[in-house]
């Protein structure tokens, strides 16, 4: 049986007052409580195109991801909800995810310490956390595999990654993310959510169960 609590509702990021929500699953196991495998830190999709913390790829990757044990932090950018600031072109919301990612280390120091995000969330995620030691995962949904978004250091990189993507993504074609899947060292992996576009309308239920499968067999490898 799995149940899970939510707790905290804030942290402090580099510009003031963060909005967040903290999901711990609590795990019994024949009577026996599991500790969390590890805490992830997700972030959402773009603030100034409605990106929130509550957006539905977002809510169901974080209950995929406490299916499986793990804590999950899910805040808004600056200038987002009521977190304190304003938008400052993925120059202060990297701030603000290197900042989640001190607080979830803080909070559970004797966990993995795992990145995750979903569309502007998953440059933010992917670019912050590759350059960080203590981060040991990768995990991007529908990554902007534009120009402006520069994921070069990501190719380089031994760290486990996850992608997921829409097969009929009409800002990122299919054939831009295998282009890039190509361009990555191992370990890696990609799950193609079959008609799915760049919001999944219709597959977030999907985007859950890809994660859950993805990162389920993830951890009972590496705790072999």
């Amino acid at each position: 049986m799995t149940t899970s609590a939510a707790r905290l509702h804030e942290f402090t990021g580099p510009d003031g007052r963060l909005e967040a929500h903290l999901l711990e699953p609590e795990q019994v196991l024949g009577g026996e409580v599991c500790p969390p495998r590890s805490a992830v830190v997700l972030a959402h999709p773009h603030p100034l195109h409605g990106g929130t913390m509550h957006s539905k790829v977002v809510h169901q990757t974080a209950k995929a991801l406490s299916r499986i044990g793990c804590v999950t932090l899910r805040f808004n950018f600056r200038g987002v909800g009521t977190s304190e600031g304003r938008f400052d072109e993925g120059r202060g919301e990297r701030e603000d995810f290197r900042a989640a990612l001190n607080m979830m280390s803080d909070r559970y120091p004797d966990l993995e310490l795992w990145a995750a995000g979903y569309s502007f969330g998953a440059f933010i995620a992917l670019s912050v956390g590759v350059e960080d030691p203590r981060v040991t995962t990768l995990i991007g949904i529908a990554p902007p595999l534009m120009d402006k978004y520069d994921l070069s250091d990501v190719t380089h990189s031994n760290k486990p990654k996850f992608l997921i993507h829409g097969e009929a993504d009409e800002l990122i074609p299919l054939k831009e993310m295998w282009r890039f899947y190509g361009s990555l060292e191992e370990p890696k992996e990609l799950v193609v959510i079959d008609t799915a576009d760049h919001l999944f309308d219709g597959h977030v239920s999907e985007v859950g169960d890809a994660v859950e499968d993805l990162l389920r067999d993830f951890i009972l490898h590496t705790d072999e």
